[in-house]
């Protein structure tokens, strides 16, 4: 096993409300696991008190990591986050924790060879949606169907924040990522596979958060749009390194 088996990515921007309670919850969790851990939270140049939490979360356990960043968005954050993580394995994790962390074995090898890509998936077996409005899954779906005919056929959600990625895969697929906003999921599956990284989806249970950043209208044709850049960008050649 490697000096850090499992590293936690966390992006954050103005996130001082709901970041002591997931980073409680993800160190207690943690805390009762075998393998060696650090906490990651990459700070999107947050205006609040976010990295003065995360600092003194880190005082107390020097396993919880800050990275500061100018703000330039979530997906920029989660690039920076996944590049300076020493994890074998690298958990994508939202602030909102809408995902219960235990959950997260669901999403680790069990012994068995691994995919280099496990999503957290809203729409694979087993998986149920808790609490979430019908428009905000009407929403969901049109997004996915978007994703799927310009990206990732055969993906099913792209789009929930919580996935785990080998090493490997991570530090290629992240290196070249060139999308800041949303979309960057899309993005980063749509290289894996041009570049042959396996990828599995596995069910998990979601917790509609009200307090949700995504605002389906405006992210709605920000995704559209970013969707043909990496089209263009395929085609340009800009994804060969």
């Amino acid at each position: 096993m490697s000096a850090c088996y499992l590293s936690v990515v966390i992006p954050a921007y103005n996130e001082e409300r709901r970041l002591p309670e997931t980073l409680d919850t993800v160190c207690a969790y943690l805390a009762t696991q075998a393998y060696p851990w650090e906490i990651v939270v990459a700070d999107d140049g947050s205006d609040d008190a976010t990295a003065v939490i995360v600092a003194r979360a880190g005082q107390k356990d020097e396993r919880v990591k800050l990275l500061p960043l100018p703000h330039r968005g979530k997906g920029w954050a989660v690039k920076n986050g996944m590049l300076a993580a020493r994890g074998e394995y690298r958990f994508l994790c939202d602030a909102d924790l809408s995902m219960p962390i235990d959950l997260l074995e669901r999403l680790l090898p069990n012994g068995a060879p691994s995919p280099d890509i496990v999503i957290g998936s809203r729409e694979a077996l087993g998986a149920r949606r808790i609490g979430e409005p019908r428009r905000r899954w009407l929403m969901g779906r049109i997004f996915n169907a978007m994703t799927r005919a310009l990206a990732t056929p055969g993906i099913a959600d792209t789009q929930c924040g919580f996935k785990v990625f080998r090493a490997a895969a991570a530090e290629t697929l992240f290196g070249l990522q060139t999308l800041d906003g949303f979309a960057f999921d899309a993005e980063i599956l749509f290289l894996a596979r041009r570049r042959g990284f396996s990828v599995a989806e596995v069910g998990i249970d979601w917790h509609y958060r009200p307090e949700s950043k995504v605002r389906p209208i405006r992210d709605g044709w920000r995704t559209l749009r970013d969707l043909i850049i990496i089209r263009y960008r395929s085609l340009a050649g800009r994804y060969q390194r």
